[in-house]
């Protein structure tokens, strides 16, 4: 099963606009190696006019000072058009960014459930607004206004695109701010539908605009705006303090979700079977690539010999496929650079000294695409980089 790519432009406005210097960048399978489409570049003019055009929103006050009931409806539209769209959305994440279909078809699931719970809390506000405050004194009154803050930049990963974008914007929309998106450009082919669907669903021109295109030339632009009222952030901890800094320069709060590394924690009076469920469920879903990945393992001396030898029969048992294929539970990497940075921590972590249980090598049957077996380490020390760093990957 596939779909046409299409080809869009930038949203601004509330329609497909052009890129200034025309420029687009490739979109490759990384499951082929194959580019299968493109996707537009920005440039500091498109972002310009991106913020002028959510500035122009707020300025007219059709969506900042419309009522949350108004809202809630749009929101609630959003979400039954992405549910209409689910195979379409799903397939198109799949091939943009290599996790299984079957992940994928979750992620718009929730995607649509997102923006029902902002809608119902949109709806909520209006009872909320000039809410008395209790002073403690006689002769004053006080009610609480809630005001929307105005232009928002958000700015997404790869490893969850619709879903990570939907979790900035629904709340930003349901508030009545006027939204810039710029995901990521390793996979950003769902958030431009996402755009071309808001619009369609009746969300007033300006209310989101979704600028794409590479981080120095988009993103650095974007959270540097002095227009920008706040700045919220998704990604690497290296990109998130440059994203903080732009945004601190204009006295702008800014929000940052970065990387990790969750431990799991296994004792002796653990149920070896469901902890192994547990550990593989924690570490290898969206192909290892997650910042709450539980990628390092403790385990309790007694109950290690039994676990290892659960964890590696069971990390060998994964289906590595194509992420289309019917039964796919692990995909490739989502691009050749973020092959090479995992491959780089499995070598690294055999020049350090730690076991290899199973995996670490491309799997035989998959000669092409960013693909890696699922990859098990024991005998770690804590000065290894593989125990210290976050891997993003199937490790």
């Amino acid at each position: 099963m596939s779909v046409a790519i299409p080809k869009r432009q930038l949203f601004i406005g509330g329609r497909w606009v052009e890129p200034v210097k025309g420029g687009r960048l490739p979109v490759i399978n990384p499951s082929t190696e194959e580019e299968i489409g493109t996707i537009p570049a920005a440039t500091p003019a498109d972002v310009d006019a991106a913020v002028s055009a959510a500035q122009a929103c707020v300025d007219s006050g059709d969506w900042t000072r419309s009522t949350g009931a108004y809202r809630a409806k749009i929101l609630h539209a959003i979400a039954d058009k992405v549910r209409e769209q689910k195979t379409f959305l799903a397939t198109l994440e799949s091939l943009d960014n290599g996790k299984p279909l079957a992940e994928a078809e979750w992620d718009v699931d929730d995607v649509a459930t997102c923006f029902d719970y902002y809608a119902d809390l949109a709806a909520a506000l209006d009872a909320r607004q000039y809410e008395p405050v209790d002073l403690g004194a006689e002769g004053f009154e006080c009610a609480l206004r809630r005001d929307p803050l105005g232009v928002v930049a958000l700015i997404t990963p790869w490893n969850y695109p619709l879903l990570m974008s939907t979790w900035k914007v629904a709340p930003a929309l349901a508030a009545g701010n006027a939204a810039v998106l710029k995901p990521s450009e390793a996979a950003s082919l769902t958030s431009l539908e996402l755009a071309g669907i808001a619009g369609g669903a009746g969300l007033p021109p300006g209310a989101l605009n979704v600028v794409t295109g590479l981080g120095p030339d988009a993103g650095a632009p974007l959270s540097a705006d002095p227009r920008v009222a706040k700045v919220a952030f998704t990604g690497s901890t290296g990109t998130g303090r440059a994203v903080y800094l732009a945004a601190a320069r204009n006295l702008r709060p800014a929000v940052m979700e970065l990387g990790g590394k969750s431990a799991l924690i296994v004792f002796d009076d653990a149920d070896v079977a469901r902890a192994v469920e547990w550990a593989m469920f924690g570490v290898f879903w969206t192909n290892g690539q997650i910042c709450s990945s539980t990628s390092r393992l403790l385990v309790q001396r007694g109950i290690a010999p039994a676990f290892y030898k659960q964890l590696k029969r069971r990390t060998e048992s994964i289906m590595i496929s194509d992420p289309l294929v019917p039964g796919c539970r692990l995909g490739p990497l989502v691009n050749e650079l973020q092959y090479k940075k995992v491959v780089g921590y499995v070598e690294a972590g055999k020049a350090d000294g730690a076991t290899l249980l199973t995996g670490g090598r491309r799997p035989p049957h998959m000669p092409k695409g960013y693909y890696l077996e699922p990859t098990v380490f024991i005998d770690c020390k804590p000065e290894h980089r593989i125990w210290r760093e976050e891997i993003f990957g199937p490790v």
